[in-house]
Formats: structure tokens, sequence, C-alpha cells
């Protein structure tokens, strides 16, 4: 069923507790979108660590506010890092979030992301495609691309949710979150995300920061708000996506979420 919107208030104290703890977020993500993803969790008030060498990625794990693991390129090391971090994750209570980029057409990270499943991710974040093929669909994904729209995936996402216990978030024109029972849509953002490079890998990380410290539906739905409305508002002064970039990571340090109301809106 839907699920009632969250308020302002609701999403400003979960903002303003990321701001106040500083979590410290654990990336093993996409190399061609890591500087990205590091400065936006520092703009959300978050501090990243890069951490993906086999050797240390389990060990920090234990010690991180949340982890994010991405697939967006998959070398052998961070295969390795990134179950083992995972596993870690799950058995030291640490909260983390899966990226399945590309998942379903290529065979490599398919067969790892059915693996990284049985460490009970706390959020799965990707596009129509891939929440598709992960809950075991046909998607019509074109690697990082989709090929599918987000209702279409409503089903399976919302089955997803309920084989893995994670709360499931669909990016698309229109976001589709879900925990297996509730469904939230949010209508913010801009087409300008679809003209940059990481803009879904920076969101996990924006995920996995509001993940420790909130619990999964309430971080991933207000995450995907400020997120969305931060690059409204930076659409809004940009001439194109070089300058939409500065002006994105600008509006995400300084939003400032109206404490009342259901509409999201930034100040």
């Amino acid at each position: 069923m839907d699920a009632q919107p969250i308020t302002n208030t609701e999403i400003y104290a979960i903002l303003e507790s990321v701001r106040r703890t500083t979590p410290l977020i654990q990336c093993i993500t996409n190399n061609v979108t890591v500087n990205f993803v590091a400065n936006t969790i520092l703009a959300v008030g978050g501090a990243p660590a890069m951490v993906d060498i086999p050797e240390e990625a389990e060990v920090f794990a234990a010690v991180s506010s949340a982890l994010y693991i991405n697939l967006g390129t998959v070398h052998a090391d961070q295969r390795m890092s990134s179950l083992s971090a995972a596993r870690t994750a799950k058995d030291s209570g640490v909260p983390w979030v899966l990226d399945p980029v590309a998942v379903g057409m290529l065979p490599v990270r398919t067969a790892l992301a059915r693996k990284l499943l049985s460490y009970s991710p706390t959020v799965i974040r990707g596009n129509a495609s891939e929440i598709l093929a992960l809950a075991g669909h046909k998607g019509a994904g074109r690697g990082v691309e989709t090929g599918n729209e987000v209702d279409q995936s409503c089903e399976a996402a919302m089955e997803l949710a309920r084989q893995s216990g994670a709360t499931v978030s669909v990016s698309g024109p229109v976001d589709l979150i879900t925990d297996g029972n509730r469904i939230l849509r949010l209508k913010n953002g801009t087409d300008l995300f679809t003209r940059i490079t990481g803009a879904g890998c920076a969101l996990g990380g924006v995920v996995a920061a509001f993940c420790a410290v909130a619990p999964a539906f309430e971080a991933a739905v207000a995450a995907n708000a400020v997120y969305a409305v931060a690059g409204e508002l930076a659409a809004s002064t940009s001439a194109g996506p070089g300058t939409f970039q500065v002006h994105f990571l600008d509006a995400l340090a300084s939003a400032a979420l109206e404490r009342d109301g259901n509409q999201v809106s930034l100040a």
C-alpha cells in the first residue's frame, strides 16, 4: 500500500542527525565515480572512506557507521572486498547499501550481487532494469542505463524487498521506495542527473550515510528527497552538466529543509 508522505520535519531531523554525528561511510565503489561519491557524502555531512583493499575491507567494515557497495567496476579485488565487508557488516550489525550496477546484463556482477544478497543488505538501490533482474525477472537494461520504466519494476521491487528484508529504492523520473509493504513515490529531480557520470553512484553513498542514523525505509526516502530537490535547485542556476555538478554539491552542503508541511522543499 502507499505509505504516508514523509514530512519535512522528519526529513530535516534525519539530515541534521547526519550532520551532527558525521557517520563514517565505507565505500567499495565504482572507480569511475569515486571522487564524486566521496564529495557528495561530504556535502551531506558524512565522512567517506574509500577502503576497498581485500586485506583491509573486512576490518574497516566492523568499525564503520555504514557500508556502501557499488558494483560499477568489480575487478577481482573489489569482488573479494565486497563479500568480506558485507559479511562483516551483517555480523556486526552495520547497515549497508547495495547498488547492483548493470546486474542482469553482465554475468560476473550478476552472480556477485546474488551472493551479496545472502548478507542482508539494508537498502538496495538501482534503476528499474537492475531491480527487475535482481528479483529474478527479465530487465531491458543497457549496461548502466535502464530500459524499463520505474512502474514496471514495482511488483519486482516489492518482491525483492520481501525476499531480502531490504528496503528497495528504484531511481527514475519518479523514484519508488518500498519495504515490501509500504510504497512511496518521489517526483522531485532533474534531467541533468542523466547527463553526468555518477549521479546514481553518489545517491547510493548518501543513502548509506542516512542509513547510519535512521531506519532503512525512512533513511532511503529522506536521502532520495534531499538529493532530488538539491538537484532541482542546482539545475535552476546551471548552464549545463558541467556547472550542474558544482552547483549540486553546493546545494547539498547548504540544504536546510523546511520543518513543516508534507511537500519536500529546500531553502
